[in-house]
């Protein structure tokens, strides 16, 4: 059992989710539920443009031809200022716990600074499920309740 202090540091901990723009309903969803567990949330650049209303599914092409190269720039800012890294990956193009190239880099920068990463679904089957294993993210089999508790076993925190 951990002290009102020790408490006190996990849940003050702040969780940066990464994935798809695709993802957006479920990365809300989870953004939701961790800040009302007491997390403080950092989420895409995207993200917070669609759920201002000023950016959508028509204009997305266009968002990302235009801004990719300031969206990873501002998210790795994110993920270094997190305490720990969310991966959000639903089924995509047939894939199912999709993890595409940008949420790819995202994983890498978040392996090279250290953070934890948890994925909301298992490891998906592709060409670069290697890349993927070797960052060894922790799966939360779809219960984003999980994550307090993989958080908690995986802290220096003296009981």
């Amino acid at each position: 059992m951990h002290t009102l202090e020790s408490v006190a540091v996990i849940m003050n901990m702040t969780i940066c989710i990464c994935g798809s723009l695709s993802f957006y309903d479920t990365s809300r969803s989870v953004k939701r539920q961790l800040e009302d567990a007491g997390y403080t949330v950092l989420w895409p650049w995207g993200m917070e443009l669609m759920e201002q209303g000023t950016l959508n599914e028509e204009m997305m092409p266009e968002f990302k031809k235009k801004n990719q190269h300031t969206a990873i720039k501002r998210h790795y800012e994110k993920i270094k200022e997190a305490d720990v890294v969310l991966i959000v990956n639903e089924e995509k193009n047939g894939i199912k716990n999709y993890i595409g190239g940008n949420t790819l880099i995202e994983m890498g920068f978040a392996h090279v600074l250290d953070k934890p990463i948890y994925l909301l679904h298992p490891i998906p089957d592709m060409t670069y499920r290697e890349e993927l294993e070797a960052m060894r993210p922790r799966v939360l089999r779809g219960n984003i309740k999980r994550i307090k508790n993989l958080i908690n076993s995986s802290s220096n925190l003296s009981p």
